[in-house]
């Protein structure tokens, strides 16, 4: 089975704040394209980056490691947007989501708001 094509649009806002929308799977052979393309905003001088999650399929290890990555380049944290639950129980069973800024839980999302 071939992983599905990660397609990544940015959106580069005023105030060093950008967006980043995946769509695709975030795997081994497509995370390096999120670490060039959050790489290159932090070197046209973007701090503020907001990765949305909305058309992700699949995320695994190679796409944490990505986020991490992505997390290191800055000086404040990445924040995901439209984290899946299964990716949301992820993030937390791994410790990310204290290293990554997340929406809050919600009920809809099948994982307990912490209370």
């Amino acid at each position: 089975m071939s992983s599905q094509l990660l397609a990544i649009e940015v959106s580069r806002f005023n105030a060093g704040r950008a967006e980043v929308r995946l769509t695709g799977d975030l795997d081994f052979d497509t995370a390096p394209e999120l670490i060039d393309a959050v790489g290159e905003l932090h070197r046209d001088g973007y701090q503020q980056l907001v990765i949305d999650l909305t058309g992700l399929g699949l995320c695994d290890s190679s796409g944490l490691s990505a986020f991490v990555v992505a997390h290191r380049g800055g000086s404040v944290p990445i924040r995901l947007t439209g984290v899946h639950p299964t990716l949301r129980q992820l993030l937390d069973r791994t410790g990310l989501a204290e290293l990554l800024e997340l929406p809050p839980a919600t009920e809809d999302d099948g994982v307990e708001a912490a209370g």
